[in-house]
């Protein structure tokens, strides 16, 4: 059994990260220069806003109708559509529709640890 913000491994032995928001898989992260992940994002929610100060990301939508706030522009992105996000530039993706969105992140840069997060909103109580 998992709950919100819990880590296990899937069938694959990949490392899945269940959120509030919904889930993700780490793909590929053994070269250290970048990593890849697989972010499903359950409908009505969204991630907090935020910014990374020693990575960029690279988000392309695979499922699902992505809007993505990027230094507070909206942005809608289909599927096979992508958005760059730089490092320090704040951004989340919100589901507004009624199926999950899933989108791949390719994160490159110096370090790649879940504490390069700055929350400037959120809407779990994990921001500050």
């Amino acid at each position: 059994m998992t709950t919100a913000d819990d880590t296990t491994r899937d069938e694959r032995g990949r490392e899945l990260d269940y959120k509030p928001w919904g889930a993700y898989w780490v793909l590929d992260d053994e070269r250290g220069d970048h990593k890849v992940k697989r972010l499903v994002v359950e409908p009505g929610k969204r991630l907090s806003y935020q910014r990374h100060r020693r990575r960029a990301e690279h988000w392309y939508v695979v499922a699902g109708t992505a809007t993505v706030v990027l230094d507070g522009e909206e942005i809608v992105l289909l599927p096979g559509q992508s958005v760059d996000i730089a490092v320090g530039q704040a951004h989340r993706c919100e589901n507004r529709g009624t199926e999950p969105v899933t989108f791949v992140e390719v994160q490159t840069g110096t370090y790649f640890g879940e504490d390069d997060i700055e929350r400037l909103e959120d809407d779990f109580g994990r921001a500050g």
